[in-house]
């Protein structure tokens, strides 16, 4: 048939052409990907890293290929439109996601997420790589950055009442629980966990549900106060919380109780001075909850400079567009959890109420061993699955390119590996 002999020739050409340069369309491959992705909302961390180390190889392959001598003038001018058309993917993914400009611009790809996603896809290329390329360590940590950032510093207040608090028990109590040993490397440290994670969340693993067992609710409810009751679900939960667990994403619908739990969970885990950051009309609610579920418990809302607080309550509660000015006394005075309520108003990483977020939370790890972490929300994430990275982040499960110690801990004890195997065998765990 008259067709057959030029498509032959069209995918002789192909082949000959990608012999030439084979990065290539392992590049167009990964970018149409990206750019799906984009095209469905904003990208998350793994994709975020893909993106970077597009743009990172389409540059140095742009390099090689300019540079290679045995290529002919014309082999030369089609790789470098190949490479064009990559690159023109890249911008308008950029456009659509203006943070994206940002890692364009980065001269190299520098973390260790992105410098094994690099390998990798140089050796599906067929590339030979020094062995220093092969072996990729975590990096060092970096040193860890301040609750209150130094755009904030000037912001900062310090009630009266919190400086009698400090003056009447100037020393925190010291923890004096074992800390772990250095962690070991484990079996799971080189692969790529964000994405397979995220699928797992979204859809289940192996199609079960992504939530957690709870416990079955004990035969007495010895919690509520007097005159009160709660339902099985609150006790299932209440129950988890009196095993030991300590960081829970409560996402059940409006009305079914999310603030009484959160109360109950810090009376069993005597999870004090707590801290309540919620949108400010639920305020004074939070305040009645706590009086109404925990009537042993004094808790305290601050309003602006928090002027008229009672700062030896066991429960502060704080409104997210105020909590920059009071980040640098609530991170000193020994916070023993932390709830979020209506988390997903932490979904946007860039904004400056979710590094405040962020960072106080980061802070009451560092100075309690498994402190009490809740995040509440009722409302659907419907936009992407990896809006619930700062969630995750907050609750301490994942640092937003890896999970955390204990959840890496337990990925490695299910003997599994995520459904696509990198090109590279792993190094043996030294």
């Amino acid at each position: 048939m008259p067709t057959t002999a030029p498509a032959a020739q069209r995918r002789k050409k192909t082949s000959r052409r990608d012999d030439e340069a084979p990065l290539i369309p392992i590049l167009a491959r990964k970018v149409r990907e990206t750019e799906a992705k984009a095209q469905r909302g904003k990208l998350g961390p793994t994709n975020r890293v893909k993106f970077q180390v597009i743009a990172f190889l389409v540059r140095e392959e742009r390099a090689r290929v300019k540079a290679d001598t045995e290529l002919t003038d014309a082999a030369r001018a089609e790789l470098l439109k190949r490479l064009d058309g990559v690159a023109t993917i890249l911008a308008k993914t950029a456009a659509r996601d203006t943070s994206l400009i940002q890692l364009l611009e980065a001269d190299q790809a520098t973390s260790p997420v992105a410098k094994r996603m690099r390998r990798d896809w140089l050796l599906e290329s067929g590339a030979e790589l020094p062995p220093e390329e092969l072996i990729i360590t975590d990096a060092a940590p970096a040193a860890k950055a301040p609750v209150v950032p130094e755009a904030l510093a000037e912001r900062q207040v310090i009630p009266p009442a919190v400086e009698s608090r400090q003056l009447a028990n100037p020393f925190l109590a010291p923890d004096l629980t074992p800390r772990p040993a250095a962690t070991p490397r484990r079996r799971l440290d080189d692969w790529e966990l964000m994405g397979p994670l995220y699928k797992a969340f979204e859809t289940g693993a192996g199609g079960a549900s992504a939530s957690m067992e709870l416990p079955e609710p004990p035969e007495y409810d010895r919690l509520s106060p007097k005159g009160r009751e709660i339902m099985v679900h609150q006790s299932r939960f209440l129950e988890s919380v009196r095993e030991g667990h300590r960081s829970f994403l409560l996402a059940d619908e409006p009305g079914l109780g999310k603030t009484a739990q959160s109360v109950l969970a810090a009376s069993v885990a005597g999870a004090y001075p707590l801290l309540a950051v919620v949108p400010n009309v639920v305020k004074m609610n939070w305040a009645r909850e706590v009086e109404r579920w925990t009537p042993q418990r004094r808790a305290t809302v601050i309003h602006g400079d928090g002027a008229d607080i009672d700062a030896f309550a066991d429960i502060f509660i704080v409104n997210y567009e105020i909590l920059d000015r009071h980040l640098s006394w609530l991170s000193s005075i020994g916070l023993k959890g932390m709830v979020v309520d209506e988390a997903h108003f932490i979904k946007n990483l860039t904004s400056q109420r979710s590094q405040n977020v962020l960072a106080l939370a980061s802070r009451i790890r560092e100075q309690v061993r498994d402190p009490l972490m809740l995040a509440l929300t009722g409302t659907p994430l419907i936009n992407d699955v990896e809006d619930f990275d700062a969630i995750w982040r907050f609750l301490g499960w994942t640092t937003g390119d890896k999970p955390g110690p204990v959840l890496m801990e337990k990925l490695d004890a299910t003997g599994l590996t995520p459904p696509t195997r990198p090109s590279t065998p792993r190094r043996a765990t030294p």
